[in-house]
């Protein structure tokens, strides 16, 4: 895919039915390299699809949106104290640079927060892009979610 400018801005309310899609499509169709049929099942239920259950969430975590021309290609959840959270890149457009346009955004919003440490929990997929990001393993763990077993990472990466 040639080069493509992305731009990052702020969530807006009518985005939470396309980054419902793409949190559901990037864990069937990209984690699914890592994790089985079950743990994405319980990752990314069919209800995850629906935008009313993430537009509460996204008013309260307001995240970073990527995009190519008018098409949402990602988007990450930055939180006040450093957290990570919801980190996804549109499984068409992985390695594109969205990941890095969307990180190059949260280390520039900690800098001007003066926060010193970002962290997150890691996929075992999206392990080595935080790797290549500076980010390191603090610590391996299995997690349970719908009583299902995960294995993922802890990681951080200090900001000068």
């Amino acid at each position: 895919m040639p080069f493509q400018e992305i731009i990052v801005r702020e969530y807006r309310p009518n985005d939470a039915a396309a980054l419902a899609q793409i949190y559901y499509n990037t864990i069937h169709q990209i984690n699914i390299q890592h994790y089985t049929k079950v743990q994405v099942n319980a990752w990314a239920p069919e209800t995850s699809l629906e935008p009313s259950g993430w537009v509460t969430k996204f008013e309260r975590t307001n995240p970073l949106v990527a995009m190519i021309g008018e098409v949402i290609v990602g988007f990450a959840e930055f939180e006040s104290n450093g957290h990570i959270d919801c980190f996804y890149c549109h499984h068409q457009y992985i390695g594109c640079g969205v990941g890095s346009a969307l990180m190059e955004s949260i280390d520039e919003k900690a800098v001007q927060r003066g926060i010193k440490r970002i962290f997150a929990e890691v996929s075992i997929t999206a392990r080595p892009f935080f790797e290549k990001q500076g980010f390191t393993v603090v610590e391996e763990q299995t997690i349970s979610l719908r009583g299902v077993q995960f294995i993922n990472y802890k990681m951080e990466k200090h900001l000068a």
